[in-house]
């Protein structure tokens, strides 16, 4: 176990009147034990309690080869394991359940009387991984150098006749040529009108001229995400989509330059949102402002209206604003930003200036 982590965790845990918690997301256990397991349907539960005797219960289809120093609890298909869960709680305690438990385990070890109360403990983990520690800091600005070397790659392969789905197998070429893991989420490669759904899926589209291009792009390195996202025009660009490209990258600038500890991230989003409605596109502008991002591209806590925590060094997260005008033009300009001691790090060297390619 990371016993940094881990001690953080655990008084987080105290601090909370909580002395017993079973995680269960394979991120948050890979975060304190350094030891990634899918156990698809089976259980997979890290028991922590605060007065010590740690517990990793595991299926014996996932051996565990290296010493995690927390004792290990194997178990076979056939066993009731919520049972053999169950005899190490202290049944007259409440415990923490994480966000991602199956009810199927949760029911069975209510059944079994397995503690006294039962709640939501994920925002004890959740919280501590939202400050990265300086190990994670260096992991994410390497994958984040990763991300800027892929997508100056990626706009030049951007050519008439090549889809959007063509592009997608060009980048995972790209992250396995700089030595990238794969993606950490399904790119968005949307061109023209495709541009102006946020969320767009990579079709058989191909690029015309005057297009704005979205490219949403994200790799993983050693277990850590990035994400970026830049729009660039092919060819040429219009008035209208020119005004467009400098009002979001106008209110991208904006958000950054409120980045430091004590502000709230409500006060981030609004500052992106602000912007963009006082000239007049407030409508088209139809997500939160970013997202926190480590071991999973999207981790706990966001930039949104209605996120009233407080910044801390050591929390990295998204900058993303953007226009969707429909059928016409759609723009998203996206950095990571690091929380530093007197303001920020932007995590991403890419050009995000206006720029037109092909």
């Amino acid at each position: 176990m990371k016993s940094n982590r881990l001690n953080k965790v655990l008084k987080s845990m105290k601090d909370n009147n909580l002395n017993q918690l079973i995680i269960s997301d394979p991120a948050s256990i890979f975060y304190l034990a350094g030891e990634w397991i899918h156990p698809g349907e089976r259980m997979l539960a890290l028991y922590l309690n605060t007065k010590g005797g740690h517990k990793l219960f595991v299926n014996k289809l996932f051996p565990i080869r290296e010493d995690l120093g927390v004792e290990i609890v194997s178990f076979d298909d056939t066993d009731d394991c919520v049972k053999i869960l169950s005899e190490s709680l202290m049944n007259d305690q409440t415990v923490g359940i994480d966000k991602n438990w199956p009810s199927s385990f949760l029911i069975r070890l209510m059944e079994l009387n397995g503690a006294r109360a039962y709640v939501n403990g994920s925002f004890i983990v959740d919280r501590a991984r939202m400050i990265k520690d300086s190990e994670e800091i260096e992991l994410m600005r390497n994958t984040s150098r990763l991300n800027d070397m892929a997508i100056e790659k990626l706009k030049e392969a951007v050519l008439e006749g090549y889809t959007e789905k063509d592009m997608t197998q060009v980048l995972l070429s790209i992250y396995k040529e700089i030595g990238a893991e794969g993606f950490s989420f399904n790119p968005i490669i949307a061109y023209g009108p495709n541009a102006a759904n946020p969320h767009h899926e990579n079709g058989l589209s191909t690029p015309k001229k005057g297009d704005s291009i979205i490219l949403d792009i994200g790799c993983v390195k050693d277990s850590y995400c990035s994400d970026m996202t830049r729009t660039v025009f092919f060819k040429e660009v219009d008035e209208k989509s020119k005004e467009v490209f400098n009002i979001v990258l106008e209110a991208n600038k904006k958000a950054i330059a409120k980045v430091k500890p004590g502000v709230r991230f409500c006060d981030i989003d609004l500052a992106a949102r602000d912007y963009i409605e006082s000239m007049g596109y407030g409508e088209y502008f139809t997500h939160r402002t970013g997202h926190s991002i480590g071991i999973e591209v999207h981790d706990f806590g966001d930039v949104s209206s209605v996120n009233t925590d407080v910044l801390e060094p050591g929390m990295i997260f998204s900058i993303e604003p953007g226009i969707y005008i429909p059928g016409k033009v759609g723009v998203r300009i996206e950095d990571l930003v690091l929380v530093t001691e007197d303001g920020c790090e932007v995590l991403n060297k890419a050009n995000k200036e206006l720029e037109i390619i092909g």
